[in-house]
């Protein structure tokens, strides 16, 4: 009795064990990676080759800085908020702070330590993306305050709503690697960020200056195009054919974002540029991300399409049109290419397409409704609360630089360096 009693336990044992797969959880160690490469150095480099020479250590500076904040501020509450099943559908409980209760649990088939690991790799690009927004005019200090108030009240919030079981998961919004979680949180913060805060001095006197080195953002973007593998990729939190075919439709649609925005400039100013490129680049990405999981060949090649068009089409407006100083076009992109993809996910996700088709009962229509409200729901709270967060950050310390500090340059200002030492 005893033996058999034995050999029931065993089985059992065994079979939890099994839950762990050891390629699914080797495959989100790797996607982690890449994906904490997209913004050191990645996202850093692209954003530091953008601006001019006198400020290229000062965007490092603040990339670093916030993945080091946003990493210790997940750990200790941010993941709780974001993925702990309490009672409300907006937000989650404090059962997980630190991490601690969830050691030895598992998230399908991997442990949740590294879903929480994979996870926090997301927390920290998103508000990174913001950066483009507001560069050569904020202070440091302002970055920091401002970045963790944003992560508590918009990307743990919203990363519930959709992603942690909140009330968009239970409309059954579609979001496969953060359309709405990521993009489109980024890009409408970056606009309410820049209607706020202003103008450069040199944006105000119409003095255009062109990005001091294309060759490292260029460096850069090739690093988030790689990385973006494990950003859609590992987001199938598997090794498998979803997590393939996101991998597959990811690389197209960058593709054609990018030879889109190649084709107009061609069209537009007779000559196609580097800086172009590589914007065309991270729009299709942006654009194909809500639908990596969901979409096929042809919905990849749509995608990139559009993302292209639609996001050269949001620069223009914004920054020749309307005036505002989104600095590094980040709600263009980031914003309107993950709106976009968002909301065609609903299209595109159709057996006819390629895609997975929908869930029964539904439909392009009703599913397509859902992506809609989705989208605005976020848009709206992101508005408000970014506004809070800013003028909360206000009252403990002044945003902009003084004007002298601007026009020197914020690398030698507020972090005595210089980017290109004379030797």
């Amino acid at each position: 009795m005893n033996k058999i009693l034995f050999l029931c336990l065993l089985l059992v044992s065994n079979v939890a064990k099994a839950e762990i797969n050891a390629g699914d959880t080797a495959w989100i160690l790797t996607s982690s990676s890449l994906v904490l490469f997209m913004t050191l150095p990645g996202l850093a480099l692209f954003y530091a080759g953008l601006v001019q020479s006198k400020n290229v250590v000062s965007v490092l500076c603040q990339h670093f800085g916030i993945a080091c904040v946003m990493s210790v501020l997940w750990v200790i509450v941010g993941y709780s908020l974001a993925f702990s099943a309490g009672d409300s559908m907006y937000i989650g409980d404090f059962s997980k702070v630190f991490l601690n209760s969830i050691r030895g649990s598992e998230s399908g088939t991997i442990p949740e330590v590294l879903f929480a690991m994979f996870q926090m790799t997301f927390c920290i690009i998103t508000p990174a993306l913001i950066i483009g927004s507001y560069v050569e005019r904020i202070k440091f200090s302002a970055i920091l305050i401002f970045s963790s108030l944003w992560l508590l009240l918009v990307y743990c919030p919203i990363t519930f709503w959709v992603w942690g079981g909140g009330f968009m998961a239970e409309m059954g919004v579609k979001d496969f690697a953060g359309g709405i979680v990521v993009h489109t949180t980024a890009g409408v913060a970056a606009l309410v960020v820049a209607l706020v805060i202003g103008k450069r001095v040199d944006f105000q006197n119409n003095v255009s200056h062109p990005p001091h080195n294309p060759v490292l953002a260029m460096v850069g973007a090739c690093m988030l195009w790689v990385g973006w593998f494990g950003f859609n990729g590992g987001s199938a939190l598997a090794a498998d054919g979803t997590a393939s075919m996101a991998i597959l439709v990811t690389h197209i649609a960058a593709s054609l974002g990018a030879f889109s925005w190649i084709v107009i400039e061609w069209i537009r100013f007779g000559k196609p540029s580097l800086v172009g490129m590589i914007t065309g680049m991270v729009a299709g990405l942006a654009t194909i991300t809500p639908a990596s999981g969901f979409v096929g060949v042809e919905g990849g090649i749509i995608l990139g399409i559009a993302g292209g068009v639609f996001c050269y089409i949001g620069a223009y407006l914004i920054r020749l049109r309307l005036k505002i100083d989104d600095s590094l076009d980040v709600f263009a992109v980031h914003g309107v290419g993950g709106m976009l993809g968002t909301i065609l996910c609903a299209w595109l996700m159709s057996s006819e397409f390629g895609g997975v088709g929908y869930a029964d009962g539904l439909g392009f229509v009703e599913q397509f409704i859902v992506q809609v409200k989705a989208v605005v729901y976020a848009v709206v709270w992101t508005i408000v609360l970014t506004f809070i967060a800013l003028k909360l950050t206000s009252l403990i310390t002044s945003i902009r630089v003084d004007e002298d500090d601007e026009s020197s340059g914020l690398d030698n200002s507020l972090h005595g360096e210089s980017g290109y030492n004379k030797l």
